[in-house]
């Protein structure tokens, strides 16, 4: 049964030509894991399914990071050219009105 479900969306597994976002793969990744917590799939379905989870984490994983890096050079671009409106809340020493 797992063979036919990842066969039918090649883009859960990455390895279809149409990628999962990272939300997909996130909640692909969450079925997986309330799977395995239901210990009915057998040993062999356990580990197929455990082996599908790594490779999804790893993805998550990599997407994650080209995120991180790409919000670093998008704020690094920005850096000191921002300043705070008048009676910004968030900004330290400023009095509330």
């Amino acid at each position: 049964m797992s063979a036919e479900k990842r066969s039918s969306k090649p883009s859960e597994s990455g390895a279809g030509p149409t990628q999962a976002t990272f939300d997909e793969r996130l909640a692909r990744l969450e079925t997986i894991v309330a799977d395995l917590e239901q210990g009915k799939l057998g040993l062999e379905g356990s580990i197929e399914r455990y082996q599908e989870g790594v490779q999804i984490l790893a993805q998550c994983q990599a997407l994650l990071a080209g995120y991180r890096k790409r919000v670093e050079e998008l704020s690094a671009g920005t850096a000191g050219t921002l300043t705070p409106y008048a009676g910004d809340p968030d900004v330290a020493g400023e009095p509330r009105p």
